[in-house]
């Protein structure tokens, strides 16, 4: 029993232990598939998550892309070439100086042309365009990834079609212009058309559209560049034509004839690697002499003035100056801007022979491939050779004569004239010495040129140092201005006050802001070229200040007046403290830094009154003259773009005055000389001693007496007391050349 019992215990206590571990197991798995539903149904909330999140994203996405083309042109445009009347730009003596139109002219059929002109286009602009749908997905995503490794320069990625939509866009065809939001829009516009029309009306299309810098379309390009019909063209001129369009001005074969030779041979060499001619062919193609048509030199005269006037003209008039004939008379004229080209681009040619010449010359940067040029350039605006710039006002009416914005536009559009951002140097120099004169500071107040040292709170001193790193001594504003005395410059800035310059600069014409700084006194400061010619009108003027002018008026095509501009003049300076700045800078001229470029090389006679400035900044990196008359004000700048010495020992007089006197003494030979500025009546005369700035006695040397103009009440009193009997003080201030 008690056996018994004891199994009976065992086994109810066995049966009891069995059970707890079965509730166990029971419960685990509870817990178990508890844990797996719950992990199940964060799976689903995430995955519906997702589906939500992708739902909303694609719905985000495609409504993006829906609504992309809300101001898309139509696609029916691409045969849109009803015809268009281009306005057209007359120079000042009524001569046609440049038409302004987007071409779409002379088109001709796909049936018209031979086989190997499209499939030149096709070879080299887009291979698989039978095939693709209006984007061609490898070549775009390849074309992104190099531009994410290269930055600009990589290859496009664009195919015919989206060429051809982004020719569609006003203000899409350049280039540069690579935005998300334009490339997005582009492929829109090109899976449409690719839609609506068939691969041969694109293709013709955009045969008809394509720039050829400056000719549109291979009908016109095929006259232009071989005076033919483009069903007429042979391969190696379909070739030619094909390697134009990646960048139309770096293989003009006009301008660039042997860029376009080589990109040519690039086109033939796909051809044949794609089974569009044969090897054979492609190679004696290769081979055929680049034949152009005779007078198929087209120049655009002025190009960086036309620019000019064209981007003021579509401010006022939007796409009507391409569309709607009208006829804009402006301010140039053709005879000295002629000379003022010839002037800069011999003076650019001397400095690039120069002994002390060791950066890349023009020519050297010529035979770069347009793409390695594109690259460094960034887009024009930092050209790796030497530039130049030049501006000719008419001194009244501030009319733009002459404009020459680079060395050359179809390497760089980028007007330096009226873009660039320079360092004045020395020319802004005229602005603080008008100041001290403004201010009762005679042109006699002798400033000592000697070590000079100006606290910086929270940095180093500012010691100002002269271009030849002396010290003159004594000197007299006149003498210092005409000298170009750094020291005195920066010391009578501060006895003017900075305020008080910077605020007559600007009330003078320069627009930007000048810092209030000490070193701005001697042209620290960044300002565009046509701030500075603005500016000097006022001396020219004698107080008065003109804006510059670029366009006289506006007529309809039928002869209508639709806008008619005004000469803007305003009296800035008392004619007084004008006509002394003014005598100061022509004694600049004749005794001074610009004496030896316009009195000396190139004899301009003492009968036609000259005055002006001339800068250099630090380490030669910027070169200015600003030369007038009473007739004219002449600027030129010549340096680099991206600020670096131009040679060891360039200078303002001998590197850029050059150009302004040569332009000053071929208008002066077909002009009358004119008169000297009146001199207002009211200023005093006295004869002074150089060395003192006190009234000459009978012991002053002669060679140190000269006669000084004052505003009434600054003339000196005390009589010279550094010369007599008793006084062996003599001589005459050190001479500095600049």
């Amino acid at each position: 029993m008690r056996g018994s019992g004891k199994r009976r215990v065992g086994g109810g206590v066995r049966r009891r232990r069995g059970g707890r571990k079965a509730r166990r197991k029971t419960a685990g798995r509870g817990k178990t598939g508890r844990r797996v539903w719950a992990r199940g149904s964060l799976r689903t909330a995430a995955a519906l998550f997702l589906l939500a999140l992708a739902g909303l994203m694609g719905g985000a996405a495609w409504r993006g892309w829906t609504h992309l083309c809300d101001a898309c042109p139509s696609i029916a445009q691409i045969y849109a070439f009803e015809p268009k009347e281009a306005t057209k730009l007359y120079a000042a003596d009524g001569s046609l100086l440049a038409e302004l139109a987007i071409e779409r002219r002379t088109p001709i059929r796909m049936e018209d042309l031979p086989r190997h002109v499209y499939n030149a286009f096709i070879a080299v602009e887009d291979k698989r365009f039978w095939g693709h749908v209006g984007v061609d997905l490898w070549r775009t995503t390849k074309a992104f990834g190099d531009f994410v490794l290269q930055g600009y320069g990589a290859a496009g990625g664009s195919s015919i079609t989206q060429q051809l939509a982004g020719n569609m866009f006003q203000g899409s065809v350049d280039r540069r212009d690579i935005t998300v939001r334009r490339k997005l829009r582009e492929m829109r516009v090109a899976i449409d058309l690719e839609r609506a029309y068939t691969k041969r009306e694109i293709l013709e299309a955009y045969l008809n559209q394509i720039n050829f810098d400056g000719v549109f379309g291979v009908q016109a390009a095929a006259e232009r560049y071989f005076g033919k019909t483009a069903s007429q063209l042979n391969l190696p001129e379909a070739a030619l034509l094909a390697a134009i369009p990646r960048n139309p001005a770096g293989y003009n074969p006009i301008r660039r004839p042997e860029r376009a030779i080589g990109r040519r041979n690039l086109v033939l060499e796909l051809m044949a690697a794609q089974g569009l001619v044969s090897r054979e062919d492609a190679e004696a193609a290769k081979a055929y002499p680049l034949e152009l048509a005779r007078g198929a030199r087209i120049e655009r005269e002025a190009p960086y003035f036309v620019e000019w006037v064209r981007q003021r003209l579509y401010d006022r008039y939007g796409t009507d100056i391409y569309e709607k004939g009208l006829r804009v008379y402006t301010t140039l004229d053709p005879d000295l801007q002629a000379v003022a080209d010839s002037a800069l681009l011999a003076q650019l040619e001397w400095v690039d022979r120069h002994p002390a010449f060791t950066e890349v010359t023009f020519e050297e940067v010529r035979a770069w491939s347009p793409d390695s040029l594109y690259q460094v350039s960034r887009g024009g605006a930092e050209m790796p050779y030497v530039q130049g710039m030049f501006i000719a006002l008419d001194a009244a009416t501030g009319d733009v004569r002459a404009m020459v914005g680079g060395r050359d536009f179809g390497d760089s559009e980028f007007n330096r004239a009226t873009q660039a951002i320079r360092q004045p140097g020395s020319v802004f120099k005229p602005f603080v010495y008008t100041t001290a004169i403004a201010s009762g500071i005679p042109a006699s107040e002798i400033i000592y040129d000697q070590p000079y040292y100006l606290e910086n709170v929270g940095g180093d001193p500012y010691a100002p140092s002269n271009f030849e790193n002396d010290f003159k001594g004594p000197l007299t504003l006149r003498r210092a201005l005409a000298r170009s005395i750094n020291v005195v410059a920066v010391k009578l800035g501060q006895r003017v006050g900075e305020e008080s310059f910077a605020q007559m600069a600007e009330r003078m014409g320069v627009s930007s802001r000048v810092p209030r700084v000490p070193s701005a006194a001697i042209g620290s400061t960044d300002l565009r070229p046509i701030e500075i010619a603005t500016a000097y009108t006022t001396f020219a003027n004698v107080g008065v200040r003109v804006s510059p002018r670029s366009i006289l008026r506006v007529e309809s095509k039928d002869g209508r007046v639709l806008w008619e501009s005004r000469v803007q003049r305003e009296r800035v300076l008392d004619p007084d403290i004008a006509w002394i700045a003014q005598s100061m800078l022509r004694d600049a001229v004749d005794r001074g830094t610009g004496r030896l470029a316009v009195r000396s090389r190139y004899a301009i006679p003492f009968t036609v009154p000259v005055a002006g400035k001339t800068g250099t900044t630090n380490d030669a990196t910027n070169t200015w003259f600003v030369g007038f008359t009473p007739d004219l004000v002449t600027t030129t700048w010549i340096g680099f773009d991206r600020p670096r010495r131009i040679y060891r020992g360039a200078t303002g007089g001998g590197t850029a005055a050059p150009v302004g006197a040569a332009v000053l003494a071929h208008y002066y030979e077909t002009h009358p000389h004119p008169e000297a500025w009146e001199r207002p009546e009211g200023l005093i005369e006295r004869t002074v001693d150089e060395t003192t700035g006190l009234l000459a006695t009978r012991w002053c040397p002669i060679e140190l007496s000269y006669v000084e103009i004052y505003l009434e009440g600054t003339e000196p009193t005390e009589t010279c007391d550094a010369h007599g009997p008793w006084s062996v003080r003599s001589g005459r201030p050190g001479a500095a050349r600049r």
